[in-house]
Protein backbone atom coordinates (compact mmCIF):
# COMPACT_ATOMS: atom_id res chain seq x y z
CA UNK A 1 0.00 0.00 0.00
CA UNK A 2 1.54 3.27 -0.75
CA UNK A 3 1.13 6.13 2.00
CA UNK A 4 1.19 10.01 1.29
CA UNK A 5 3.65 11.79 4.04
CA UNK A 6 2.31 15.48 4.96
CA UNK A 7 4.52 17.57 7.28
CA UNK A 8 2.80 20.44 9.32
CA UNK A 9 4.11 22.68 11.68
CA UNK A 10 2.52 24.45 15.14
CA UNK A 11 3.86 26.27 17.97
CA UNK A 12 3.12 25.93 21.58
CA UNK A 13 3.03 28.75 24.02
CA UNK A 14 6.44 29.42 25.27
CA UNK A 15 5.82 27.90 29.56
CA UNK A 16 7.87 24.64 30.92
CA UNK A 17 4.63 24.02 32.52
CA UNK A 18 2.30 24.02 29.74
CA UNK A 19 4.40 22.33 27.51
CA UNK A 20 4.91 19.10 30.04
CA UNK A 21 1.08 19.25 30.41
CA UNK A 22 1.13 19.13 26.58
CA UNK A 23 3.52 16.24 26.12
CA UNK A 24 1.64 14.59 28.80
CA UNK A 25 -1.55 14.65 26.99
CA UNK A 26 0.27 13.44 23.75
CA UNK A 27 1.45 10.24 26.06
CA UNK A 28 -2.04 8.87 26.19
CA UNK A 29 -4.41 10.66 23.83
CA UNK A 30 -7.95 9.85 24.35
CA UNK A 31 -9.24 6.99 22.22
CA UNK A 32 -11.63 9.14 20.75
CA UNK A 33 -8.97 11.52 18.89
CA UNK A 34 -7.19 8.11 17.59
CA UNK A 35 -9.85 6.14 16.21
CA UNK A 36 -11.26 9.67 14.47
CA UNK A 37 -7.51 10.05 13.18
CA UNK A 38 -7.58 6.00 11.76
CA UNK A 39 -11.02 6.45 10.27
CA UNK A 40 -9.81 9.57 8.44
CA UNK A 41 -7.43 7.21 6.56
CA UNK A 42 -4.16 8.19 8.51
CA UNK A 43 -2.10 5.38 8.46
CA UNK A 44 0.55 6.39 11.07
CA UNK A 45 1.20 10.04 12.81
CA UNK A 46 4.01 10.95 15.06
CA UNK A 47 4.99 14.42 16.61
CA UNK A 48 7.75 15.79 17.59
CA UNK A 49 9.09 18.96 19.69
CA UNK A 50 11.93 21.26 19.87
CA UNK A 51 11.22 24.14 22.11
CA UNK A 52 8.01 25.05 21.94
CA UNK A 53 8.10 24.53 18.16
CA UNK A 54 5.90 21.29 17.01
CA UNK A 55 6.60 19.44 14.26
CA UNK A 56 3.82 16.65 13.17
CA UNK A 57 4.50 13.83 10.14
CA UNK A 58 1.53 12.09 9.02
CA UNK A 59 1.18 8.77 6.68
CA UNK A 60 -2.46 8.44 4.97
CA UNK A 61 -3.78 6.21 2.86
CA UNK A 62 -5.46 6.56 -0.56
CA UNK A 63 -8.99 6.80 1.54
CA UNK A 64 -7.54 10.50 3.30
CA UNK A 65 -9.07 13.70 1.63
CA UNK A 66 -8.05 16.98 3.73
CA UNK A 67 -11.64 18.47 3.32
CA UNK A 68 -13.39 15.32 4.81
CA UNK A 69 -10.87 15.39 7.05
CA UNK A 70 -12.46 18.89 8.63
CA UNK A 71 -15.25 18.06 8.24
CA UNK A 72 -15.32 14.86 10.05
CA UNK A 73 -13.52 17.18 12.83
CA UNK A 74 -16.52 19.69 12.62
CA UNK A 75 -18.93 16.95 12.80
CA UNK A 76 -17.07 15.22 15.92
CA UNK A 77 -18.23 16.72 19.35
CA UNK A 78 -15.20 14.73 20.79
CA UNK A 79 -12.63 16.18 18.29
CA UNK A 80 -13.84 19.49 19.40
CA UNK A 81 -13.34 19.21 22.79
CA UNK A 82 -10.03 17.70 22.31
CA UNK A 83 -9.31 20.68 19.99
CA UNK A 84 -10.32 23.46 22.13
CA UNK A 85 -8.38 21.83 24.96
CA UNK A 86 -5.21 21.87 23.18
CA UNK A 87 -5.39 25.52 22.41
CA UNK A 88 -4.80 26.24 25.82
CA UNK A 89 -1.15 24.57 25.19
CA UNK A 90 -0.66 25.63 21.37
CA UNK A 91 -0.59 29.49 19.24
CA UNK A 92 -0.64 29.99 15.75
CA UNK A 93 2.67 30.62 14.11
CA UNK A 94 3.40 34.10 13.25
CA UNK A 95 2.19 33.84 9.79
CA UNK A 96 -0.73 31.23 10.06
CA UNK A 97 -4.15 32.60 9.34
CA UNK A 98 -6.69 33.37 11.83
CA UNK A 99 -7.58 30.06 13.20
CA UNK A 100 -4.98 27.96 11.40
CA UNK A 101 -3.13 25.54 13.61
CA UNK A 102 -0.77 23.05 12.14
CA UNK A 103 0.41 24.35 9.14
CA UNK A 104 1.44 22.50 6.11
CA UNK A 105 5.40 22.30 5.71
CA UNK A 106 7.15 22.48 2.12
CA UNK A 107 9.70 19.68 2.02
CA UNK A 108 12.69 21.57 0.35
CA UNK A 109 14.81 19.01 0.15
CA UNK A 110 14.91 14.83 -0.28
CA UNK A 111 18.01 12.62 -0.78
Amino acid sequence: MKLNRHCYACDLIDDADLIEEYDTYHKRIWPEIEKSIVEAGIADMEIYRCGNRLFMITETTSAYDSERKKQMDLDNPKVQEWENLMWNYQQAIPFAKKGEKWIPMERIFKL
